[in-house]
């Protein structure tokens, strides 16, 4: 019964989802019938054998799942390439293609260079110093998406999005901004300066490399697709400063609403010659942290109660701060300060092997009624409790004369160990581990930047392949110990990789199966003699294609297809080679499209179809603005 109501729910829509998906699917039958009835019988399409039209069928299945089911994009897609394999359209070393591939490892390597900018506190400086702190979204939007189309005009914009994400989901909390209005516009920046050089995006290298291989035009300059790309991004930024209050969704809030009531208090010391040192309480970004209160400081004898935001902070000063404890994890890697108790330097593990662990106090507990000093907390557990919340009661005085009852919860810092030690004690009634709490390594911060910059100028000059770059910036991470080898493999988006490599496997089905070029065959047959229409399709068919596999895959098919056309009505290919690099590139309305719009996914806690709501119109704008300027720059 329960399966009938299911269906019949399904049957007859009653849900957004639902009408959105019978609506969606009516399209395509209705595309279908049109294509089959008006189409003659040497289409293309119709030629294509029963492997090209499986293919083509799984792959519409798995879009589907993504957009309207919520099973995850992982699951969806390794379920796609298990019936490509096992029904023998692929093979092993074609489904498995896609898991050697250079750019999915790529990803992946980067993701551990990023850990060494994060555990030495590179990444909080770029923030910091970067992106500042705006006043409202649409400031925010202005001083994210500039920088990075900048950037990621000399720099890959893959490892560029990799780096900004972290820092970006700390900066939206700080704004009190939800991480979904930044996250697309922080991909979509990333891809408009990737467009605007030839050494911006690795589509670009592939046509180049392409066009030198397979005609006689010399090569591209590092500024041959800039006159067309240019007014693309400037098209592109004004749309998304004004589309964004109504095609950004807000999927998650900065702080949920769900958020522990829990309120520490906890004592911060600003460090001798620290950066915050002559800044005021504002310029040192204390007021921004969501869930925190500076309560108080103490200066020598001197205690500030009603501390001012235009306050100035000196050496030595005690910060006496009240909040949640996300915050304070925060307020821990700030660069300048360091916890008020000493007892953090007398632990056994260096710090940057610890993390942060909340403990509730029990009843049993053999230091209940003592003060944290007396009971020698830290001898005992080979922990240091850096703040105590008690419901919410401000506690005054300082930690160590803390009196702890039972119920106070206590947070510390310690090894991981900590956790097993005492798992079994009566001495806590409960242990949770923080995520992201190591305490930070500033002193190697310059270190991890140098380290950065080096990978970046090796691959942007040719000296060594992204990967390679990637790899020899990661050992050095790992050798300097600006990150450890735990904390670099942990960090590691694994759901983010598998999506990208079954992806991959899917293009190799469609290309060796013969069905993306009966697409691409089917579309051009509809293009005439006009070399302005044909201009018209080729960037459609490219930017499609793109959405469906990857860029770099688009790019290599739609280039002989272009390449024989341009050919076959006498015209210049340099038009085609303009299009068919903006469309490869501009992939907005899919996450799956582009590497950098699957990185920001999972972040930006988005569905597929958030998208396609702000990247189709995106998609048409680019398509719009393209085909009429290039005939301008390059004509035929």
């Amino acid at each position: 019964m329960q399966a009938l109501s299911s269906l019949r729910s399904w049957l007859i829509p009653t849900t957004r989802k639902q009408w959105a998906l019978l609506v969606f699917l009516g399209l395509v039958m209705a595309l279908a019938i049109g294509l089959w009835q008006l189409a003659p019988p040497n289409f293309p399409l119709f030629q294509l054998s029963w492997q090209g039209w499986v293919t083509l069928a799984i792959t519409f299945i798995a879009f589907l799942f993504n957009a309207f089911s919520s099973v995850s994009p992982d699951v969806t897609f390794l379920g796609a390439l298990a019936v490509l394999f096992l029904s023998g359209i692929l093979d092993e070393k074609q489904a498995l293609s896609g898991f050697s591939n250079s750019g999915v490892i790529t990803i992946g390597v980067l993701y551990m260079v990023v850990t060494g900018l994060q555990q030495t506190g590179g990444l909080a400086w770029i923030s910091q110093e970067v992106l500042g702190l705006p006043k409202g979204l649409n400031a925010a939007l202005i001083r994210l998406m500039l920088p990075v189309i900048g950037l990621s005009a000399f720099l890959n914009n893959t490892p560029l999005v990799a780096m900004f994400i972290p820092v970006v989901n700390d900066w939206s909390r700080k704004l009190r901004i939800s991480p979904s209005k930044l996250m697309i516009p922080l991909s979509y920046a990333a891809i408009f300066g990737g467009m605007c050089t030839l050494i911006g995006t690795s589509t670009n290298l592939v046509v180049n490399g392409l066009l030198i291989a397979q005609t006689d035009l010399p090569g591209l300059s590092l500024f041959s697709v800039t006159p067309i790309s240019l007014p693309c991004v400037l098209f592109g930024t004004v749309f998304v400063m004004v589309s964004h209050p109504w095609l950004l969704p807000e999927r998650k809030p900065a702080i949920s609403d769900h958020d522990d009531p829990r309120q520490y208090t906890v004592e911060m010391v600003v460090e001798a010659k620290s950066p915050l040192t002559g800044k005021t309480v504002t310029q040192a970004g204390l007021r921004q942290l969501p869930g925190l209160f500076l309560m108080e400081i103490v200066r020598g004898q001197d205690v500030l109660p009603a501390v001012s935001p235009q306050e100035k902070l000196r050496d030595y000063d005690q910060l006496v701060f009240v909040g949640a404890v996300d915050s304070i994890v925060d307020l821990q890697k700030l660069r300048g300060l360091q916890p008020a108790t000493d007892q953090v330097f007398k632990l056994d593990a260096p710090r940057s092997e610890r993390q942060l662990i909340e403990a509730v106090v029990s009843n049993t507990c053999p230091l209940m009624g003592q003060t944290i000093r007396e009971g020698q907390f830290r001898k005992r557990y080979n922990a240091v409790v850096l703040a105590v919340a008690r419901n919410g009661e401000r506690l005054v005085g300082k930690m160590g004369d803390v009196r702890l009852q039972p119920g106070d919860t206590l947070l510390l810092e310690s090894h991981p160990s900590f956790l097993q030690q005492h798992r079994g004690s009566r001495d806590f009634y409960l242990f949770t581990s923080i995520p992201d709490s190591e305490p930070l390594r500033h002193e190697k911060a310059p270190l991890a930047l140098i380290i950065l910059v080096a990978m970046v100028v090796l691959a942007a000059f040719g000296w060594l392949t992204m990967l390679q770059a990637a790899i020899v910036a990661t050992v050095f991470m790992l050798l300097t110990r600006c990150c450890s080898s735990d904390r670099a493999f942990q960090s590691v988006e694994w759901s983010v990789l598998l999506v990208v490599a079954a992806a991959l496997g899917l293009s190799e089905a469609l290309d060796s199966t013969g069905a993306a070029q009966a697409i691409a065959a089917s579309f051009l047959q509809l293009t005439g003699r006009d070399p302005w229409i044909a201009l018209v399709v080729i960037y459609g068919l490219t930017t499609l294609i793109t959405e469906i596999i990857t860029n770099n895959a688009a790019a290599a098919l739609v280039f002989p297809i272009a390449l024989s056309l341009s050919q076959e009505l006498g015209v210049s290919f340099m038009p085609f080679v303009m299009i068919i690099m903006v469309g490869a590139s501009a992939s907005f309305a899919t996450p799956i499209g582009y590497q950098t719009n699957l990185m920001v996914y999972g972040p930006g806690g988005y569905r597929f179809m958030d998208f396609m709501r702000i990247g189709l119109p995106l998609n048409l704008l680019f398509w719009a603005v393209t085909v009429t300027i290039t005939p301008w720059i390059y004509p035929f």
